[in-house]
């Protein structure tokens, strides 16, 4: 048992680089130690990208470098400590040792496999344990759950008209400006093949971070990924210039061209501020306020201002009370019963379909692919392949940089596979070759014919397209939303739907599962 003179011991995880956190609200200097520790079991639990684990632990070393200049006492375990266990519960009880602490403060985690894992601190730390809520995000999860509570429908743009009233971004009084509240239709438009987006601004690795490159490159070789060319903002001040390039530059077209995509532009007009708000380096509200406060000086159009604040207010926020409203059962969704493995392709790009080998490139190359590489080519395939879901949302966890589970499993789960049953989306986001060659160039130079349905030559989505709605009929066939093309499919002549389940089902059988080593 500790002194019960002792310091209290705060941990703070490698998503809570917040000087505001509400752990160190109430604390004060002369009576606290923050604990900070990088663990292998966090950097394995899936094989994270290399770029992905450079980020955390260099922001981590930089925000511990800013506790302590204004400060903090921090106790920093380092990834290469030859006496770091590895784990959060062990460095924990260390620390307590150490210290001599006479209790735990911290902030409650973004993960649930985490959260358990410090309740179960009560019992074995012989210190009392006292977990804060994460007041970072706009909308309280008890205030989610009440929304949800008594609910059918649990959809988005509703919570996120809630977010609106709350916040009063872009609101006139009760009613929102322009007299709409989603000028979505606005952001779809495709981008032309001579479209040059703006460069990102440089953010060259410091010193700090030209170590942790060393360490990972040395320490997890085998682990997917490129950390040549790192440009992920590490502290606040990076994060700042990379918000306000975004503000000037990309946010007046960023709503127009938010779902496009073309072959070598891999940021396109997207923000990139995303690992940056789920690591605490930005404040969610604010960068909405500062989105705003473009549109009203007249240098962002309405349209890609309300796109962006819906992203951040609504769908962010959303995405993570429907987390821990659905968990730990979403975990294990699987409602379509898919079952086919993870195909090698994800991992090495080798494939003759080019949307996929692009989205797999960009993702290997820089940690990132934005929403619509994700959801509708990645997402899609797998939804369409019948790709078994815990596999896909351990590779989206693995790959992307602003990946925390929180926010990526009811992205996969929900809105791309489908496996809550329709919990979260009204229906499947299903969608064949047509749609990639509406929003990218990606199908000009492809091996495959995006306008041929059937045969070795033809774009495998369409095929697959229809493979899909056939073997969930019993499932999808009375959605709604799907009335229309399952009337398409009935109405079909009968050789015509036999050869195109025939096509698909010769595409699947040329998928080849990739290397368990990969993924763990």
């Amino acid at each position: 048992m500790s002194d019960i003179s002792g310091p209290v011991l705060v941990p703070i995880l490698g998503d809570q680089l917040s000087h505001g956190l509400s752990s160190l609200a109430d604390r004060a200097p002369d009576d606290t130690v923050v604990l900070m520790m990088e663990v292998s079991d966090e950097a394995t639990h899936v094989r994270h990208h290399k770029a992905k684990i450079v980020l955390i632990l260099s922001a981590m070393r930089h925000f511990a470098a800013e506790l302590r200049a204004v400060g903090w006492t921090v106790d920093y375990v380092a990834l290469d400590d030859p006496a770091n266990t590895g784990s959060f519960s062990d460095e924990v009880a260390r620390g307590i040792a150490r210290h001599g602490a006479r209790g735990v403060q911290i902030t409650e985690p973004s993960e649930w496999r985490v959260r358990a894992m410090i309740e179960s601190w009560r019992e074995s730390l012989g210190v009392r344990v006292r977990m804060l809520p994460d007041t970072r995000f706009v909308c309280p999860l008890p205030d989610f759950f009440a929304w949800a509570a008594g609910r059918r429908e649990l959809r988005m743009e509703y919570f996120y008209r809630e977010m609106r009233r709350r916040t009063g971004l872009l609101m006139a009084g009760d009613k929102p400006v322009g007299g709409r509240w989603n000028f979505d239709a606005e952001n779809r438009g495709a981008a032309e093949p001579d479209l040059r987006p703006p460069k990102l601004p440089r953010i060259a690795p410091d010193p700090m971070t030209q170590a942790v490159i060393g360490l990972v490159e040395q320490r997890f070789a085998g682990h997917f990924g490129s950390t040549a060319g790192f440009n992920w903002p590490v502290s606040a001040d990076d994060a700042e210039r990379a918000a306000q390039a975004f503000l000037t530059e990309r946010l007046p077209l960023f709503g127009r061209y938010q779902d496009a995509m073309l072959a070598g532009s891999d940021t396109m007009f997207h923000a990139l501020l995303s690992p940056a708000l789920n690591l605490g380096l930005l404040d969610p509200l604010e960068l909405c306020r500062r989105a705003e406060a473009e549109w009203q000086a007249g240098r962002a159009p309405i349209e890609a201002v309300e796109g962006f604040i819906r992203q951040v207010i609504g769908w962010r926020e959303y995405i993570r009370g429907m987390y821990w409203l659905e968990m730990p059962g979403l975990a294990q969704a699987n409602a379509l019963d898919a079952k086919r493995p993870l195909p090698d392709f994800w991992w090495t790009g080798e494939t003759k379909m080019r949307c996929l080998s692009q989205c797999v490139r960009t993702t290997r190359d820089n940690a990132y692919a934005h929403h619509i590489q994700r959801l509708m080519v990645l997402g899609n395939f797998a939804l369409l392949a019948g790709l078994r879901p815990n596999e896909v949302a351990d590779w989206f966890l693995a790959v992307y940089a602003d990946a925390f589970e929180w926010v990526e499993l009811p992205n996969v789960a929900g809105m791309a596979l489908h496996a809550d049953g329709g919990r979260l989306a009204s229906k499947p986001y299903a969608a064949s070759g047509a749609y990639i060659a509406r929003m990218s160039d990606y199908c000009g130079a492809c091996a495959y014919k995006v306008k041929q349905r059937t045969g070795p030559e033809a774009c495998p989505f369409n095929a697959l397209y229809w493979h899909f709605l056939d073997r969930n009929e019993g499932k999808l066939g009375g959605n709604m939303r799907l009335a229309q093309p399952y009337a398409n499919w009935r109405r079909m002549d009968a050789d015509k739907r036999a050869e195109t389940l025939a096509s698909a089902e010769a595409f699947l059988d040329t998928l080849v599962p990739a290397d368990p080593s990969w993924a763990r």
